[in-house]
């Protein structure tokens, strides 16, 4: 779980200006950190370590600090570890300049590289930053492709990421027209606060009678309003004059926007008034359907294509009908907007959908924009919003000098939409998109889009003043989040990921595809490639069959049956574990795999159990309880070293011992013939050594499919020289001697004719 340290608060009274009862603001601090996390190279974005920081409002500085160790006794080297910091939502990053799907937009995050040897630390200070969720992403460079067997010992790196805040619990609200006196210095910057309702087009903040000590005329100050994102900064403005202000063109709205003043020059204060004044240029009283109404809507009952005004005369009109046909709205003033009440549907985990209440056109007119609003949760910031707009020409017919334009921002809508003014808000950019006869169809995808409501306008623009007798055009709007990128395509698959209670997705590619998307082929594998690929991985497993064969002869069938299973379901996993188009799956992948990894550390216990030469009851005793066994680690943990280590350690020991015994008793070394040593167990031991030192120490993803056929050929052709010759005391099938064809027992009296005598066998 994450460790959250929320400290308690340090309230430590610090020199700010305010009109509080010392003329100062209090400040306090808090401090929260994450537990350490080990990284991993990047390959996708699940080798991401994705951490979440909440910074509350009035933060005046937040400070990061990172911290990454690597863990001791094992040769590492330098490497450089990246961060990304972003603020709303997971960063996107492409660290190896991948290409993107079409119609995807994004922009990078912030990043910082550690270099790390054994312990590497770094700050980084943001000032004012943007309240609510920020997210920090890191990973070490690029996965060089080197596949890492898990338990033995490798490159260990550590992040652990803390924050620490300063925040203001008394800053000053500055009401609209309403003027406040304040001072500010260097060191004692002037915070304050004020709120922007909905509907609001600009926002103006104007500093008066500004006066600096002694000096007469001038006004040494910086006003900023607005906090960072990191993708765009507070407006500034350097004032020069006694009299200055700054203006925000589409605020965001309803919503704290922070003004500080900050005198330029060292060891002098600065008086000034200053006061803040926002423009709602036509603010409706109702927005969207009355309550009647709505429930209608909602139930199906009510008839597309109702535009109502509302009782101000503001332009307030629900959708237009699919076919366009609704009479177009009365001019409106300069800034209305048609407000289309929007629905949002929860279909899956990342999976919103939002669907206007009056069906799937909207209108839209050259006089005043449509405005649709998006609400999307923290929950949904993790997948992809996606957008696309198709234009309804049945009925109508657009010059080639008009168009549909739509911009799609975050916070804050644009409320005036032309060719020329670019999609973009006060503080945060927007992503524009624009419809005609000969394109009637845009899309727009944001992967990881911000925890905010997004916005999108809708505007007619044409060459003139008036479009000519099309006054009306219908448009669908078709918004939704989904968890990944065009469900990552052919070539790859969408998987779910989670960082503590964050759920979050991304795509893991095939067969060489790579991408945001699944979409860059640069290095995508060819269709004869992945047939060879297949074809070595399977059919390298027939080299079980001398195995099987040479177990059959010497009688020990029970071994042979556990070759068999070996080689059945290696070669149907392998077949069903390709990354490309030649895959065949017979059953579940799990269970391929599970049966695939289970009989090959059971071919090596019962092989080296074999070669102990122990008596058949104690024999097939730890046949049945090693296997039982290894099925049991095998379900705790597949991929774990002591899978096959601890049965191969236990199964070694045992035949140790049996041959120390015989050895001992006969007064000479086990196995007594040096062409036993010489031509089968020298040989075996060498083969099964090279195959370990390929599969450990050789695999890569790119020559995965060349070393582990070759590992099936090595295992397999160890068996053939290990397994021990038959025994005396054995005849056809692996059945002792007493036993015959015939499955009847030879009676003697009352008792079996089965001597219990241990033999002790001569091996040659």
């Amino acid at each position: 779980m994450a460790v959250r340290v929320a400290c308690a608060l340090l309230f430590v009274a610090l020199a700010a200006v305010s009109r509080g009862d010392d003329g100062q603001v209090t400040f306090v601090s808090e401090l929260s950190s994450k537990p350490p996390q080990k990284l991993s190279r990047y390959g996708w974005y699940g080798n991401v370590r994705l951490q979440r920081f909440h910074i509350p409002e009035d933060t005046a500085i937040a400070r990061w600090q990172f911290s990454v160790t690597r863990a001791q006794g094992f040769h590492c080297g330098q490497h450089n570890v990246t961060v990304h910091i972003r603020w709303g939502a997971p960063p996107v990053i492409n660290p190896v300049g991948l290409v993107f799907p079409n119609a995807t937009l994004w922009s990078p995050a912030h990043s910082l590289t550690l270099p790390v040897t054994t312990h590497s630390s770094k700050t980084f200070n943001l000032s004012d930053p943007t309240p609510g969720v920020w997210y920090l992403a890191a990973h070490l460079p690029r996965d060089d492709g080197r596949i890492e067997q898990k338990g033995f010992p490798s490159c260990s790196y550590f992040f652990q990421p803390q924050l620490s805040v300063r925040r203001a619990v008394d800053t000053p609200v500055l009401q609209p027209a309403a003027i406040l006196p304040q001072t500010a210095a260097s060191d004692r910057p002037a915070r304050l606060r004020l709120f922007v309702p909905e509907f609001a087009s600009s926002l103006s903040v104007s500093v008066t009678d500004c006066q600096a000590g002694p000096e007469r005329g001038s006004c040494p100050l910086v006003l900023r309003l607005g906090t960072s994102s990191l993708d765009e900064g507070p407006v500034a403005v350097n004032c020069s004059a006694p009299g200055c202000s700054a203006t925000l063109a589409a605020p965001p709205w309803d919503t704290w926007v922070l003004v500080v003043a900050e005198s330029v020059l060292d060891n002098h204060t600065v008086s000034f008034n200053i006061k803040s004044n926002y423009t709602v240029s036509c603010k409706p009283k109702s927005v969207g359907l009355a309550g009647d109404d709505f429930v209608s809507k909602l139930r199906g009952n009510a008839s597309p294509g109702n535009s109502t005004l509302a009782p101000n005369g503001s332009a307030v009109a629900e959708a237009a009908s699919p076919s366009g046909a609704s009479s177009p709205p009365p001019p409106s003033p300069p800034g209305c907007v048609w407000s289309v009440p929007v629905m949002g549907e929860e279909l899956d985990v990342l999976s919103v959908r939002f669907t206007p209440l009056n069906g799937p056109g909207v209108g839209v007119t050259h006089t005043n924009p449509t405005l649709l609003s998006y609400p999307l949760h923290a929950h949904a910031s993790g997948g992809t919003l996606n957008l696309q707009l198709t234009l309804n020409t049945t009925n109508i017919t657009l010059g080639n000098d008009s168009s549909v334009v739509a911009c799609l921002s975050p916070v804050a809508p644009v409320l005036n939409l032309n060719h020329s003014q670019p999609c973009r808000t006060a503080l945060f950019p927007g992503y524009a998109l624009h419809v005609n006869t000969s394109v009637p169809k845009a899309a727009v995808r944001l992967p990881f889009p911000q925890s905010t409501t997004w916005y999108l306008s809708l505007q007619l623009t044409c060459n003139s003043t008036d479009c000519g007798n099309v006054s009306l055009v219908s448009v669908v709007p078709q918004v939704y989040a989904s968890a990944c990128v065009d469900d990552c395509g052919a070539h790859g698959e969408c998987r779910l990921l989670r960082s503590y209670s964050f759920l979050y997705a991304a795509c893991v590619c095939k067969a060489g595809w790579s991408g945001w998307g699944c979409t860059d082929g640069s290095a995508a594998q060819s269709y004869g490639r992945q047939v060879t690929a297949a074809l070595l991985l399977t059919l390298s497993n027939l080299l079980f069959l001398p195995p099987i064969v040479v177990a059959f002869k010497r009688c020990y069938v029970t071994e042979a049956s556990v070759y068999l299973f070996t080689m059945f379901f290696s070669t149907f996993y392998h077949a069903c574990d390709q990354p490309g188009v030649a895959v065949l799956c017979i059953m579940d992948y799990d269970t391929l795999q599970f049966c695939d990894f289970l009989g090959s550390v059971c071919s090596i216990w019962v092989t080296i159990l074999c070669m102990a030469r122990v008596r058949d009851q104690l024999k097939y005793t730890l046949f049945m309880l090693g296997a039982l066994l290894i099925a049991m680690s095998m379900q705790l943990d597949r991929r774990g070293l002591w899978n096959m280590l601890g049965p191969v350690l236990c199964a070694v020991l045992a035949m140790v011992i049996a041959w120390v015994y015989r050895g001992v008793r006969r007064r000479h070394c086990y196995p007594p013939s040096w062409r036993r040593w010489v031509l089968y167990l020298i040989p075996g031991i060498l083969c099964a050594l090279i195959g370990v030192c390929v599969y450990v120490f050789a695999e890569t993803e790119d020559n995965y499919y060349y070393t582990h056929s070759l590992w099936h050929v090595l295992v397999a052709s160890s068996v053939v020289f290990l397994l021990p010759p038959k025994g005396k005391d054995r005849e056809a099938w692996g059945w002792a001697r007493g036993w015959g064809f015939s499955w009847r027992p030879r009676v003697c009296g009352y008792t079996l004719c089965q001597s219990g005598k241990e033999e002790l066998y001569t091996v040659t």
